[in-house]
């Protein structure tokens, strides 16, 4: 039997495998497929792994066929921004630099976690140079395209990851979020995106951006497929130092119940300037649907912005001054230039930073004894054009690049987990974050689940693929 990849959900494929009615290797050959006709359109994939991919199909179909439990994911295609170590495979990170590296000897933790749970990985995806980038525009490899319109933009840095399940091509992919780069192409490609607590998922054998704030987390086009995977990651990793050794706790089973007795809130203020009419119609469109009527203020959320950016900028010139001293121009010059202006930075001023973070975190958890949920934009606008640089954000024309991260910042600068739910409106699809406290993903994969069952949020079938 073949299976078209964009009809069946993640759980619909490995239902069909684990009963019977569909190979393994058919759902593979059936993404490839999907893959080779349209990725020369929408650029996802920077490398494909088919080889690996039938070889572990196939081990799927066996052990299917010896009786044995091959796990929920079972014959699922899913692929991995190339920041993941993926065996065989230098770790690009987006860059020129490290094409040079020496092929990874093993997976990254979470690739290993998800096919322990029977997934097949198919390819590793497009991404922004070494993290640092909103828009996907790869000055290396290209730039992703956005499924709903291939002259804009996918979002980055994790544009190959939002581009590759907006447009079908796998149901499941897993990028990274260090300041909104899994919720900005999940906003701009129209899909579900889930940046979990900070520490909640490993990130060992993961190419670093800033460690303070790095996530690693799925995407997918509905609730449940995002559910499943982040419940097959879960887990300690005694490889990942910052990695919690809470116990996992599965959000799965937890999808029906429903948001019965949630306090939700809108976040006001900061959350709610710096917005195009779109990003306006969204956050009403989804507080409408919760029945949310109460503002909370998040304090001091520009302030919050300000020194995510000096922990970022200084965090990650000082992963990359050997790279910048030795080989300057086979950076993106873009990159290469603020990596070199946080290598400058005074440290009073990261000092200066670290403490106020330190007293927003405490501030924000405060708001939490009397909410359960913060709603907020995802971007303050649908996907630009490729190549835009300026856009005119409440009457100042502001750099595009620097600013797509307007409304992700302030929230992964303290780590809280965050559900980016796509609102379909026209021409385009945008986000909303669905925020909660510290270690409750499974809140926030309640209310996502709740709002795409009322069908306010829903990712939308990708035009002309």
């Amino acid at each position: 039997m073949t299976v078209n990849s964009d009809r069946l959900s993640a759980q619909q494929i490995a239902q069909a495998v684990a009963g019977g009615k569909l190979s393994a290797i058919d759902a593979t050959e059936a993404a490839l497929a999907r893959i080779a006709k349209h990725d020369t359109v929408l650029n996802s994939f920077t490398d494909i792994t088919a080889d690996r991919a039938r070889a572990k199909a196939r081990a799927v179909d066996a052990a299917i066929a010896a009786g044995q439990n091959t796990g929920p994911l079972a014959g699922v295609p899913f692929a991995v921004k190339n920041l993941f170590d993926v065996k065989g495979l230098a770790t690009r990170a987006g860059s020129k630099i490290n094409r040079d590296l020496a092929p990874a000897p093993r997976d990254a933790t979470l690739i290993e976690r998800m096919e322990a749970q029977g997934a097949v990985l198919v390819g590793a995806l497009n991404m922004g140079e070494y993290a640092y980038d909103f828009t996907g525009e790869n000055v290396h490899d290209g730039p992703s395209r956005n499924p709903h319109d291939p002259t804009r933009m996918t979002g980055g840095s994790s544009g190959g990851s939002g581009s590759a399940v907006g447009g079908a091509l796998v149901p499941i992919a897993l990028g990274s979020d260090t300041n909104g780069s899994i919720r900005v192409p999940s906003s701009f490609c129209g899909v579900f995106g889930l940046k979990p607590t900070y520490g909640r998922l490993s990130r060992a054998r993961s190419f670093p951006f800033v460690a303070s704030l790095d996530h690693l987390g799925p995407f997918a086009r509905n609730v449940g497929d995002l559910a499943l995977a982040y419940d097959a990651m879960q887990g300690p990793d005694a490889d990942d130092a910052a990695c919690t050794t809470r116990p996992i706790e599965p959000a799965t089973p937890l999808l029906a119940q429903g948001i019965d007795g949630l306090r939700i809130a809108v976040a006001g203020g900061y959350f709610q300037k710096n917005v195009f009419p779109e990003a306006v119609e969204a956050v009403a469109r989804i507080a409408k649907a919760m029945n949310a009527s109460k503002t909370v203020e998040i304090p001091e959320a520009a302030r919050a912005r300000a020194a995510a950016y000096v922990i970022t900028t200084t965090e990650g010139a000082s992963l990359h001054l050997d790279r910048l001293r030795k080989r300057p121009n086979d950076f993106d010059p873009a990159v290469r230039d603020r990596l070199i202006a946080g290598a400058m930075v005074p440290a009073p001023l990261v000092d200066r930073a670290q403490k106020f973070r330190r007293w927003y975190r405490a501030k924000v958890l405060e708001l939490f004894k009397s909410v359960d949920v913060i709603i907020a934009p995802t971007t303050p606008c649908i996907a630009p054009k490729l190549g835009q640089v300026n856009f005119n954000l409440d009457g100042v024309e502001l750099p595009v690049r620097a600013n797509i991260g307007i409304h992700t910042q302030p929230i992964s600068f303290i780590g809280l987990p965050v559900v980016a739910v796509p609102v379909p409106l026209e021409p385009m699809p945008i986000g909303v974050q669905i925020i909660a406290a510290p270690w409750r993903e499974d809140i926030a994969l309640r209310v996502a689940h709740a709002l795409e069952r009322m069908g306010a949020a829903a990712a939308p079938a990708p035009r002309g693929l």
